[in-house]
């Protein structure tokens, strides 16, 4: 968002204010594409614990206990939820490195 703000107001500066520095173009796709590139891993991530272990993987699942409980009925019950969370925090921590790399945050 930040990115994007800053090559309005560069637009805006330049004379016609279509001109764009190639540059700072190339550092915005490559910004764009690993923002996209970590959505796509963490939402895989997220897939995969919500409906394969939550409801595809459960009967197996299920013959692990975790503090006596089938592992399967805790991944949909608890399992799940922890895992969003931590999927935030995730995101988070690697959002800040990524703007701080692409000087996003600036």
């Amino acid at each position: 968002m930040l990115i994007h703000a800053a090559l309005m107001l560069h637009q805006a500066k330049t004379p016609g204010g279509l001109q764009v520095d190639e540059n700072h173009d190339a550092q915005l796709k490559k910004y764009h594409r690993a923002n996209r590139r970590l959505i796509a891993t963490l939402l895989i991530v997220w897939g995969f614990v919500s409906l394969g272990c939550a409801i595809l993987f459960v009967v197996p699942l299920n013959k692990i206990t975790l503090f006596g409980v089938p592992f399967g009925f805790w991944m949909a019950q608890q399992g799940s939820i922890f895992c969003f969370v931590i999927l935030i925090f995730i995101y988070a921590l690697r959002m800040d490195r990524l703007d701080h790399n692409y000087h996003a945050d600036e």
